[in-house]
């Protein structure tokens, strides 16, 4: 550390913690976009159509399969250059972003529903179906509630990866924190202060976030009990 200039950390410190708002308002938007869109997917392949459900899973695994940084480049780059589109899907480089890392994430996150759907024991279905529950009430009264604690440690974690993910939008000329101290260190030919200040911000933002969600795991663990769930909603 005897290369390490103090003053230039100072210096950056202003000027990167300005790009913290952005990236943390387009952490949450795009996983709230994730959180949505996942639930599309899980609903999409329980259709009961072959082809759909072909459809479904093989687009679902294309996403998957493919870097997120080539999904940020063809939204903001290629789309706007289609023929039959054009200018009608051109997007600024933030909602290129909830758009490109929202649909990939969404693709995992609706494994992690569907294996809490599929984890419902059998005969919370069949009590639905006695008490003549309608399609609705049966998803919002006896599966979901079952369905969705489980899948809270699953769901944070993939909370934590969208945040250290976030800053591949700096490609496409999002100014969070990452592109800020790239910015600076452009500017300066001083680099190692202002990526650690990055670094910095990542750590103390996801450390806590780690112990919150562990935290709330075991909150709803302690008062979660499924076997009370078809008399509450009775």
């Amino acid at each position: 550390m005897s290369n390490f200039k103090w003053d230039v950390f100072y210096d950056a410190f202003p000027i990167i913690i300005k790009g913290l708002w952005v990236t943390l308002s387009l952490t949450i938007l795009c996983f709230l976009f994730a959180l949505v869109f996942g639930f599309v997917w899980t609903f999409l392949r329980r259709i009961p159509l072959k082809p759909i459900q072909w459809i479904v899973v093989w687009t679902m695994e294309f996403i998957r399969s493919t870097p997120p940084l080539v999904q940020l480049f063809f939204i903001f780059y290629a789309l706007p250059v289609v023929p039959v589109v054009g200018d009608a899907l051109t997007f600024s480089p933030y909602v290129s972003a909830i758009l490109g890392l929202g649909i990939h994430f969404s693709t995992y996150i609706s494994e992690v529903y569907r294996s809490g759907i599929e984890g419902v024991d059998q005969g919370q279905w069949e009590a639905s179906q006695a008490l003549n529950f309608t399609t609705k009430q049966k998803w919002l009264k006896i599966i979901l509630p079952q369905a969705i604690p489980p899948t809270i440690p699953m769901l944070g974690n993939y909370l934590i990866i969208m945040f250290k993910e976030v800053p591949l939008a700096a490609t496409i000329g999002v100014l969070g924190i990452l592109e800020l101290a790239k910015n600076y260190g452009a500017r300066t030919w001083d680099y190692v202060e202002p990526l650690t200040i990055v670094a910095l911000l990542f750590l103390l933002l996801s450390y806590p976030s780690a112990i919150l969600i562990s935290k709330l795991e075991k909150k709803l663990n302690r008062n979660f009990d499924k076997n009370t769930i078809i008399k509450e909603s009775n």
